[in-house]
């Protein structure tokens, strides 16, 4: 019967993640009276998702920790949206909807690939829901974050070579440091302040020195993640200067230049690391050596192929024959369980993210702002595109993770710091608009 219940309910599941993404998008078009009812039955979608997701875990498993899992996680969901009901009214409704749809996904698939491992997610999203909760409020109110471009400079590589020079190695790369215990990845939160400190630097001006100076300091955030072999951190790090170059210079030469130095970093690397060959020799012809470099991808291929449109059920496939495939390759764990179309779903999330943040971004007055949104929004959406890229075998795998999705403290950490920057922005925008409305009135 479980069996049957499991098998039966990969429609619903993938109806229900349809229909929310149908209305994320109808967000876009609509009237702002009708937003906060899309918002609402969205809501209601994600907590049936939700419960039907783990109702046929339990009934696989028979194991009454996931019921009580789920519990705990409904009851952070209801006060996550509580706490920015309470503290934050001109909240957007679609961002913190979409984080917490993200995060039930992420929720149900590494639950089911790994109990403890979801439950050490669950304790760094209650974390850095709570930390992050303060961060619209320090954008609203403090107006001197784009005349500190230095510091963010000085935290950022300081961070970066603290992992060059004592950082722990992983599949290859040094990513990650141990402080106190507690093993983090600086390269995921240099990232936000790489941002920060462009933005900040073109703000000032667009003047040729300004452009060398800033080119000089991101080629030293990106050659220093190059020698710690961070190779996909800084193919991140370089796309997203590249675009905030164009955004502020329009200059089609340094977008032209961009894509000229991309190609010889491309070669560079294949001729300086053993392991970016071995990964492009896996893309390649994964077939040609499958018990060994080749392996990883092609159970990630295998994995996508069973599942075909609606998957296979919950804890009836085995995702777990793939390596590390609770973090860069929890797309295709997605999608053999529950299916192509619901991973596909996921990523539309993810696009309609990234759209509002070019929104949020285009109605801000102050370039800073501007610059900001445009290079989070580039920097979530490319990392989203090299996770399911690399996946699906459409690209090398680089190693980065997808989003609130894949399990990884410091990635949900910076995901969270990166949506309530963009979620400050947004409110900033709305208060003076508010503000503006009520001076008009009286």
């Amino acid at each position: 019967m479980a069996d049957f219940i499991a098998d039966i309910s990969r429609y619903p599941l993938t109806l229900l993640i349809a229909l929310y993404t149908y209305w994320n998008f109808r967000y876009f078009g609509v009237r702002e009276e009708k937003r906060r009812r899309i918002c609402g039955r969205q809501a209601f979608l994600m907590y049936l998702l939700h419960f039907l997701a783990y109702g046929v875990m339990f009934l696989q498993t028979q194991d009454w920790k996931l019921p009580v899992f789920y519990v705990i996680q409904a009851v952070f969901f209801w006060c996550y949206f509580a706490c920015f009901r309470r503290f934050y009214p001109n909240r957007s409704h679609i961002l913190v909807n979409n984080i917490c749809m993200l995060l039930c996904v992420g929720f149900i698939i590494l639950a089911r690939l790994s109990f403890e491992k979801a439950v050490r997610q669950f304790i760094i999203v209650v974390f850095s829901g709570a930390v992050t909760m303060v961060i619209p409020f320090i954008m609203d109110h403090i107006w001197q974050l784009g005349k500190i471009p230095w510091l963010y400079a000085i935290l950022g590589l300081g961070l970066l070579l603290a992992v060059y020079s004592r950082g722990e190695t992983s599949y290859g790369a040094q990513i990650s440091l141990t402080v106190a215990g507690l093993s983090m990845q600086p390269s995921e939160f240099v990232k936000i302040s790489f941002v920060f400190f462009t933005a900040a630097m073109f703000y000032r001006s667009t003047s040729r020195r300004q452009v060398l100076v800033t080119t000089a300091v991101a080629a030293l955030h990106v050659l220093i993640l190059a020698a710690s072999k961070d190779l996909g951190s800084a193919l991140l790090f370089f796309i997203t200067y590249v675009f905030l170059l164009f955004a502020a210079t329009s200059n089609w030469k340094y977008l032209g230049l961009g894509i000229g130095g991309a190609c010889l970093a491309s070669a560079a690397s294949w001729a300086m690391f053993s392991h970016v060959r071995v990964r492009v020799m896996a893309w390649l012809d994964p077939w040609a050596d499958i018990d060994n470099r080749g392996y990883q991808i092609a159970q990630s291929l295998f994995a996508i192929g069973t599942g075909g449109w609606f998957g296979m059920g919950l804890f009836k496939g085995l995702p777990n024959r793939i390596p590390v495939v609770e973090k860069d390759f929890v797309f295709s764990a997605i999608s053999e369980e529950l299916g192509a179309l619901f991973a596909v779903c996921v990523l539309l999330i993810c696009l309609g993210c990234f759209l509002q943040f070019l929104m949020i971004g285009c109605r801000m007055e102050a370039v800073f702002y501007k610059l900001i949104a445009l290079g989070l929004g580039t920097q979530y959406i490319v990392q989203v595109f090299l996770t399911a890229g690399g996946a699906t075998k459409f690209i090398p795998s680089t190693g980065v993770t997808l989003p609130f999705v894949s399990y990884g403290g410091s990635s949900i950490l910076s995901t969270f710091i990166l949506f309530s920057v963009i979620q400050g922005l947004y409110i900033l925008k709305e208060n003076q608009e508010e503000e503006e409305r009520y001076e008009a009135e009286y």
